[in-house]
């Protein structure tokens, strides 16, 4: 559960690997399409080309399943909205493990982190135990979407704790490259 297209390909791609290479089941779910990723392309152009880079890269690594939950990029907001939409998301992929990005206010204490990384990392963490209590969002069960409360970790990726896993450098690496639109230069972004 990340903010942005590439966020897991940069985040934790050679880990993600790892897993489909061992028989795990991986869904990456983005929040938005990252339309607003590219200062030079328009969000009508940019929206659709970074979410087929997101679909080349999540099957370098295995990952079959991509779901994106369609908020608007550079504005989401953490509430209860966005919590539930993760709760159902984690509903449906009924994780064992859900992984998601920094949502600290800072990277490391060093650079500023992004509106969307931190309400996204935040509501995911919170999600996760909203997605087994059934009496927090009764309007999912009715959609047909069960309490799942199997959630046995959530990992944060880009914290300075986190552990690094370099088992598969390549792929990771192949799958940082499927977003090439978001490697221009600065003066393009």
């Amino acid at each position: 559960m990340v903010a942005h297209p590439d966020d897991l390909a940069y985040g934790c791609s050679a880990a993600i690997a790892a897993w489909t290479d061992a028989g795990r089941e991986v869904a990456h779910v983005p929040a938005t399409r990252g339309e607003a990723g590219i200062d030079t392309l328009d969000p009508a152009i940019c929206g659709p080309l970074r979410e087929r880079e997101q679909r080349a890269a999540a099957a370098v690594v295995g990952v079959g399943t991509v779901e994106f939950l369609d908020r608007r990029d550079g504005v989401i907001e953490y509430g209860s909205a966005l919590r539930r939409d993760i709760a159902a998301a984690i509903r449906r992929h009924r994780p064992e493990l859900v992984v998601t990005l920094n949502h600290r206010d800072t990277w490391g204490g060093v650079a500023w982190n992004t509106p969307d990384h931190v309400a996204v990392g935040r509501a995911t963490l919170d999600a996760a135990a909203d997605a087994g209590n059934r009496w927090i969002l009764p309007e999912l069960a009715e959609q047909g979407l069960q309490p799942w409360n199997g959630v046995r970790w959530v990992a944060v990726a880009g914290v300075p704790a986190a552990p690094r896993t370099p088992s598969t450098p390549g792929r990771a690496w192949t799958a940082r490259c499927a977003h090439c639109s978001n490697t221009a230069p600065a003066s393009r972004r």
